[in-house]
Order: C-alpha cells, then sequence, then structure tokens
C-alpha cells in the first residue's frame, strides 16, 4: 500500500500574502524570581496580579530627563515570589497544550538576565517539574489510549509525516526490535539520572477535555541547541568506536565528555514557508518517561558554565520540540485513514533562551567572553525583529524584518509571520544589581506585547461519522461475550469457525465402519440408523433456517419500508432545512456584503484617524518647539532688558561723574586763567617800569625745547600755585595681586604720571607660573597715535583657574595714558609789526601760560583719579 504524506497545515504556499484575518496579541508574562538573601537591598515590587514596579536602587543618580525614576510595567499576568510551578502552568502552557492537540502550533519561550530562574521554569527542579515535563505529562494523559502503533507516522526529512500500514509498521518494529540496544561506554544500558526522576513524577493528571476519540496520534520530540550562531542537534549520537580523544600539549589523550562535539545544522523552508533543521534527529516516544528520558540525554550535552553571575550559565539557546502527528480512523474504525488532507502535523516549541550579562559583570574572558557576545548579538537581533514588526503593524510600513541576522529568530520566523499562538515569560531577579538589565528586558517586554500574531484556524472536520472507534470496540467486545457463552473460542477464532464447530456437534457420532466378517450384519444398519436420524436432523435445520430466512427476509421488507418511509421523512426535513438554509446563505451573504462595507469603511476610518493622528503629533511638536522658542526669546529678552537697564544706570552714573569732573576742571580752568591774566598783568607793570638796557638774547631751539620741561619739573614760586613733584600713578586695584606684564619692546616716555602696581609680580612674558600666584592682570601696551605720540594702553583682567588645572585670563578693563601738548596760542611776529621786544614779550607771555597750564593739568589730573588720560608733556614751541 502506498504511504501517504501530509504537511503541516499552516500558511497555504501561495505567491501572495493571504487575506489579513483575526490576530492575538503576544502574550506576556512576567515572574520574580526570590531573593537569596533576606537582607539583599530589592529594586522590584509587585503592585498587582499584572502590574509590577521597578526603582533605582540607593546610590543611583535621577537624571532630569527621568532615566531612573520608579516606573510601572504592565503584563499578562504576575507570578510573584511564592507563586508555585503547577500556577505557571495552568495559566500559560496548558492553552498551548490544548491548541497543538487541536492541530495547531505554538511558541513558549522564556526570557530575562542571566541568573533570573529561566531554566528553573522550563525545566524545574527535583520533586517540582517545570513546564517542560508538565506539558508531557498532559500530552500524553490526553492521548493516552488513542496512540497508534510505533512507526505509523513516520516523519520525513522535509519537515512532513507519511502514514504507514500496519504491515510495513510491525516490520520495521521488527527489524528495530532485533537491533541491539545501544550502550554507554561503561556498558551499562541508558538510564535516566535518579535524582531527576521526580521531575516528571506529577500527579496532577492534567489532561484536555476534547479529544478526537476517532484519530489517532503519535508524539515526536528533537532537542537543539543555538550555540554561538551555530545549530547543534543535542539527540544526535556518534559511534563509540568512531569517538577521537583530543590532545594537549603534553601529547596526552584528554577526552570532552564521551562523544563527539556534533556537526552544525542548516535550516531550511519548506514548501508551506516553515522552517526547520535539516537532518536533525526526532524520536517517536510513547510516554512522559522516555520523552523526560530523550530530553534528558540532550541536557547533559548543552554547554553550561560557571560564571561570576551564575554558577550554571548556560550558554546557548535551547529549543525542545513537540511534534504531534494525527490522522482520523477509517469508517470500519479499524485502521488510519490513508487519505493525506485528512492528516495533520502541529507543533509545539519550548525555548529557553542564554540569559543576556555585560562582561563588566561577569568578568568574562576568552571563550566566555565570545559565547556572551554572541548571545547578546542574538538577543539584539530579536530586539531589533519585534521594533520592526511592531513598527509595520502599527504603522503601516513595510520593512523588511531581519529574521536572518540570527539563527534563532529565523527558526521562528513562521511563529510571527504564519499562524499560531506566542507565549514569552519575562523572569527577573530582582536583586538591586541587576537593576539596570531589569530596565531594559522590561522596555523590550512592554514592546512586544504590542506584536500581533495571526490566529490560528481550526481544523477541518474529515467527514465520517463520530463513535467510530467506541462502536468497532463495543461489536468486538459483544462478539466476544456471545461466542463465551456458547462455548465457543474467545480469542483470535472467526465466527465462522465457532458456527461450523456448534453445527457438526449437533450431529449424532458415527459409529465404526470397519467390516471384519462378511457376516456382519449390525454394522451396516447402526450406520443407516444413524445417518438417517442425520439427514433427518438436517432436514429439519433446513426447514428451520428456510423458516429463519422467510423471517429474516420480511423482517428486511419492513426494515426497508420504514427506511423508505423514514427517507422519505428525512428529505422532506431535508429539503425544508435546505430552503432554510439558502435563506440562512443569503442573509449570511448579505451580512457579508455588510461587513464587507462595513470594514472598508472602518479601513478607511483607520487610515483617516492614522492621518489625523500623525497631523497631531506634528502639530504638537510644532506647538512644543513654537513655545520653547517663545519662552527661550522671553527670556532673552528679560536678560536683554536686565542688561540695558545695567548699562543705563552704569551710564547715568558715569555721565554724572563726567558732568562733575568738567564742572570741577572749568571752575579749575577759570580761576587759573584768572590768575594768568593777573601774572600777565604783572609782568607787563614790569616790563614797563624797568629800563631796557639792551635788547634780550633769543634762546636757541635746543633752550626753547628744555625750559618748558625745567619750568614742568620746577615751576617758579608763584602765589596760590599748586606744588608739582614726581610720583608715580597709583592703581585702583591696589589691595590686590597682580602680574605687570610689560613687555620689552616697551619704551619709556619720562613723563611725570607712570603707571605703578605695589606688591605687583613684573615679568617680560606672561607665564603660568606667575599667574597661578594671583587673581589680577595687567598688561602695558603701546602704540603709535594719530597725531604722531605715544599712546600707552593698560589692560587688566581676572585670572580663573580652568578644569584642566591651568590659568586663564578674562580682560575687563582698558586704560589709556597718552601724551598731547598744551594747547596755547602761538605768536608769531608779522612783517608789520617786526618789532623785537613785542616777539620777546609774547616769548615771555607764552612761557607763563606754559608753565601755569601744566600745573593746571597736573591739578586735573590728581583730581581726576586713576584711569583718566594724563596730559603731562608741555607742547613744543616752534622756532
Amino acid at each position: 500500500m502506498k504511504a501517504a504524506r501530509a504537511k503541516t497545515p499552516r500558511r497555504p504556499a501561495l505567491k501572495k500574502p493571504p487575506a489579513p484575518g483575526p490576530k492575538d496579541p503576544v502574550g506576556v508574562y512576567c515572574r520574580v524570581r526570590p531573593l537569596s538573601r533576606q537582607d539583599q537591598e530589592c529594586c522590584i515590587e509587585v503592585i498587582s496580579e499584572t502590574t509590577v514596579q521597578i526603582h533605582p536602587p540607593d546610590g543611583y543618580r535621577v537624571f532630569r530627563n527621568g532615566e531612573y525614576r520608579e516606573t510601572q510595567y504592565s503584563f499578562k499576568e504576575v507570578f510573584g515570589t511564592l507563586v508555585v510551578q503547577k500556577d505557571v502552568f495552568d495559566v500559560v502552557a496548558k492553552p498551548l497544550v490544548e491548541d497543538l492537540i487541536r492541530g495547531k502550533n505554538g511558541l513558549l519561550f522564556t526570557y530575562g538576565v542571566t541568573g533570573s530562574g529561566k531554566t528553573h521554569t522550563m525545566t524545574g527542579s527535583p520533586g517540582d517539574g517545570g513546564l517542560l515535563p508538565r506539558c508531557l505529562d498532559m500530552i500524553f494523559n490526553s492521548i493516552g489510549p488513542f496512540q497508534a502503533k510505533r512507526f505509523v507516522f513516520k516523519l520525513d526529512d522535509k519537515n512532513g509525516v507519511d502514514v504507514q500500514c500496519e504491515v510495513d509498521a510491525l516490520l520495521e518494529r521488527q527489524k528495530r526490535d532485533a537491533m541491539p540496544v545501544p550502550k554507554t561506554p561503561s556498558g551499562n544500558r541508558r538510564q535516566i539520572d535518579p535524582e531527576f526522576a521526580d521531575m516528571i513524577n506529577v500527579q496532577d493528571h492534567c489532561k484536555v477535555d476534547e479529544v478526537d476519540e476517532d484519530n489517532v496520534y503519535s508524539v515526536f520530540v528533537s532537542y537543539i541547541e543555538i550555540y554561538n550562531n551555530y545549530i547543534y542537534d543535542l539527540l544526535e549520537e556518534a559511534p563509540f568506536e568512531q569517538i577521537k580523544p583530543k590532545w594537549n600539549s603534553c601529547n596526552t589523550p584528554v577526552r570532552n565528555g564521551d562523544f563527539i562535539p556534533p556537526q552544525s545544522k542548516i535550516l531550511r523552508e519548506d514548501q508551506n514557508h516553515n522552517m526547520y533543521v535539516t537532518g536533525c534527529t526526532e524520536v517517536e516516544v510513547k510516554s512522559t518517561e522516555e520523552a523526560f528520558e530523550v530530553f534528558w540525554r540532550g541536557q547533559k550535552k548543552r554547554r553550561i558554565a560557571n560564571t561570576q553571575l551564575n554558577r550554571e550559565s548556560s550558554r546557548s539557546h535551547s529549543v525542545f520540540i513537540i511534534k504531534l502527528a494525527q490522522a482520523p480512523l477509517d469508517a470500519d474504525g479499524d485502521n488510519v485513514l490513508q487519505e493525506k488532507e485528512q492528516i495533520t502535523l502541529s507543533q509545539l516549541s519550548l525555548v529557553d533562551l542564554a540569559g543576556s550579562e555585560r562582561t563588566n559583570r561577569t568578568k568574562a574572558e576568552g571563550n566566555r567572553l565570545r559565547e556572551a557576545g554572541n548571545i547578546n548579538q542574538s538577543l539584539m537581533t530579536l530586539r531589533t525583529c519585534i521594533e520592526v514588526l511592531r513598527e509595520n503593524q502599527m504603522y503601516g510600513t513595510n520593512k523588511m524584518v531581519p529574521y536572518r541576522d540570527s539563527k534563532l529568530t529565523h527558526l521562528f520566523k513562521n511563529y510571527f509571520d504564519g499562524e499560531g499562538k506566542v507565549r514569552m515569560i519575562v523572569c527577573v531577579n530582582p536583586k538591586a544589581e541587576d537593576y539596570e538589565e531589569s530596565l531594559q528586558v522590561m522596555r523590550f517586554a512592554e514592546m512586544t506585547q504590542e506584536v500581533e500574531v495571526a490566529r490560528p484556524v481550526d481544523r477541518p472536520l474529515c467527514g465520517l461519522t463520530p463513535g467510530r472507534r467506541f462502536r468497532n470496540q463495543a461489536f468486538k467486545e459483544e462478539l466476544a461475550r456471545k461466542l463465551e457463552m456458547r462455548g465457543g473460542p474467545i480469542n483470535g477464532e472467526t465466527e465462522e469457525q465457532s458456527a461450523s464447530e456448534i453445527f457438526l456437534q449437533s450431529f449424532p457420532p458415527l459409529p465404526s465402519c470397519e467390516l471384519l466378517d462378511p457376516n456382519d450384519d449390525q454394522t451396516l444398519p447402526k450406520l443407516i440408523e444413524v445417518l438417517e436420524k442425520r439427514h433427518k436432523l438436517r432436514q429439519m435445520l433446513s426447514d428451520e433456517f428456510a423458516k429463519n430466512v422467510l423471517a429474516f427476509k420480511t423482517t428486511l421488507q419492513e426494515f426497508d419500508s420504514s427506511v423508505i418511509s423514514k427517507e422519505n421523512y428525512i428529505q422532506g426535513k431535508l429539503s425544508e432545512k435546505e430552503k432554510t438554509i439558502a435563506g440562512q446563505k443569503m442573509e449570511l451573504e448579505r451580512l457579508e456584503k455588510k461587513i464587507k462595507t462595513l470594514e472598508y469603511k472602518i479601513e478607511i476610518l483607520e487610515k483617516t484617524a492614522t492621518i489625523y493622528e500623525e497631523d497631531k503629533r506634528n502639530l504638537q511638536q510644532e506647538l512644543e518647539s513654537k513655545s520653547q522658542k517663545l519662552q527661550r526669546q522671553a527670556s532673552d529678552k528679560r536678560r536683554l532688558e536686565a542688561r540695558l537697564q545695567g548699562m543705563v544706570a552704569e551710564t547715568t552714573m558715569k555721565w554724572e561723574k563726567e558732568c562733575e569732573r568738567r564742572v570741577a576742571a572749568k571752575q579749575l580752568e577759570m580761576q587759573n586763567k584768572l590768575w594768568v591774566k593777573d601774572e600777565k598783568l604783572k609782568q607787563l607793570k614790569a616790563i614797563v617800569t624797568e629800563p631796557k638796557n639792551e635788547k634780550p638774547e633769543r634762546p636757541s631751539r635746543e633752550r626753547d625745547r628744555e625750559k618748558p620741561i625745567q619750568r614742568s619739573v620746577s615751576p617758579s614760586p608763584v602765589p596760590n600755585a599748586p606744588p608739582v613733584r614726581l610720583r608715580h600713578r597709583r592703581s585702583r586695584s591696589a589691595g590686590e595681586r597682580w602680574v605687570d606684564h610689560k613687555p620689552p619692546s616697551n619704551l619709556p616716555t619720562d613723563t611725570v604720571m607712570q603707571p605703578h602696581v605695589p606688591h605687583a609680580i613684573t615679568v617680560a612674558a606672561a607665564s603660568e607660573k606667575a599667574l597661578a600666584k594671583c587673581d589680577k592682570y595687567m598688561l602695558t601696551h603701546q602704540e603709535l597715535a594719530s597725531d604722531g605720540e605715544i599712546e600707552t594702553k593698560l589692560i587688566k583682567g581676572d585670572v580663573f583657574k580652568t578644569r584642566g588645572g591651568g590659568q586663564a585670563v578674562q580682560f575687563t578693563e582698558i586704560e589709556t595714558l597718552k601724551q598731547e601738548s598744551p594747547t596755547g596760542r602761538k605768536r608769531r611776529s608779522s612783517p608789520s609789526n617786526p618789532d623785537p621786544a613785542e616777539d620777546a614779550a609774547d616769548s615771555e607771555w607764552t612761557d607763563v601760560e606754559t608753565r601755569c597750564s601744566v600745573a593746571v593739568e597736573m591739578r586735573a589730573g590728581s583730581a581726576l583719579g586713576p584711569g583718566y588720560q594724563h596730559h603731562a608733556q608741555p607742547k613744543r614751541r616752534k622756532p
């Protein structure tokens, strides 16, 4: 008989994607691990059955942007520290097992930081089994009486299933039974570890309520791990004689366990767009113990290591796959139906993800560092895929999801793009050291809840009469009971053989027919008598059989008439029902059209709402930016107003001081003019009254140059004239420590007024050492003015320390010292008045005026104070 093959009934192989059906969000649950010590600081608190709150522990900085603050996260359900494994299984995994038996796919994975309890949740501990053994126990409790014989279902290498007839399955069972049972190198048969035997002894006896009793089932399990972005089969076994020892540096053989490291496997996509691992070992199991023994055989090969944070840290992602093949029985309820359309293959993947970790905490080196990098990279790829899926579903974008960037996401591609249910358990450790990692895990879980997966469709009905298995079983039991009552064979014999034996037993036995004497006249009469009796009995049985046949015919006719009447009645009912169904179909078509119209309207409204929301977000952003801009402008305006007010107040004060200074200078100038006039009158009187014996000698040009300087240094005693003495100009900040920077290029001006700062450090070039000792700085700068005289500028500033440990100067003030000649009238002898006496008088008057001007300027400079431009050099006379 030809084997029938069935594929996994998921998304059909179409070029175009199917129409979007109903979707369900990814179910995310949170489980909080108990603290290892009672005095340990906690950063996670369970608020309610669906909410947890995470708060920064003591010592963490609280930034202004709210990065470290109390935050609440909501989940489908939160399991506290006192919740047992059974409660977690009933809420999370039990619905997935029910869907598996109904022909639907499921994915359950644990996610969290290393040491948060992921492996404990999935596998459990001795005496307290986790989700995986409880799932296996529930499956075999539900389908135990309806399992097919071994090798009736046979998986192929293309993620499909074949159905064999009973003869082929029997031959393969005999072939497998004849093979020797594999042993370990020590010579013992493989047995499950006694310390973990309690994990599978689950006493809940949980089972699915509604199991199709007319189907036969078969369970296949496989176990793989993803290590350093490579896929390895944990159930693959290498023959013992092929094991090659490794050699260390001392040429000594070193065994790495009792097996050769397996080769990496390749991911492929079948014709229904489902991902599978090629060449992966898939074992058919018939009980919970057998399935868990297969799991534990692979668990001992899984890569774990001791780190700073976890004594048995998983260094790879493990995936335990449970495949359930089911097919209906035929109409007689004896054999499996060979139609491949009626064969279903469903799958449940239980994933224990490796924990994310930071190398600065684990102090990983070498291989541990490489493993941690690959683990974090695969988890980051999973996060990226979830983000892109969420963005595509929420905003209608069509970005490519990077499934192929990691083997982990590539393996689960069909779960997120196809049909099924996806459940995630977020395991967290509430200790304060895991605060930052737990915060990232919470954010990822919150984002994952917004991703939706297509709801799986129900398995199509086979169209056969339900109850075939029990009807056939009841018929066999009744036949065996009747045969037992008649004393016939019970086991292993047919009904025809039992009836023939009963019929032969009802005839009288034949006497011996051997004739030893020709004169024997008794044997033949006895034989004739027995034969006549048998003939009469046979005739009687024939008459009885004819009567029975006639009665049976009559019964059949009555039954036929009743069947015909019932058929007529049923046909009438069916016609009525068909009319009703036709009306209901029309109503359904009308409602479907209405639903399509409403869906189209809803789609338009959703798009419109999306556009409005986008506009709203843009307007809100624009409003926020403009409000921020207005706030900045208002603050700038306030600062400018304050600055202008300060400038106005400062300018007003300066102008008031300037006015007072000018008034005082004007008063002093008027007094000096009056005094000059008096002096001129006195000199004129002396000139007129004194006799002139000889003409005064005109001084040379050199003497004219020296005379004003001498008069400015030691003027003649004049009544009420202020004394002129050489003094240094004192800085306004004499009480502070100054750096007096005088470049060597400066020229001495030889004026009366000179800038001088007491207790200052005089340097020719600015140095950081000198700046470190002072808090003020003054630079003496000289340049040539427009009138050809030297102009000296005193540039002052404050010295302050920089963050790098150096010194910097901020200039705050500039004082200007400029040399100017005193303004006076220059008289020359004209050709019309060449009188030498008048020229000499003019010269005397000019000398008096110059001397007075010097005194006036000196007094004015003393009254004005430092910071004012001083004019200390007299104006030179031209010859």
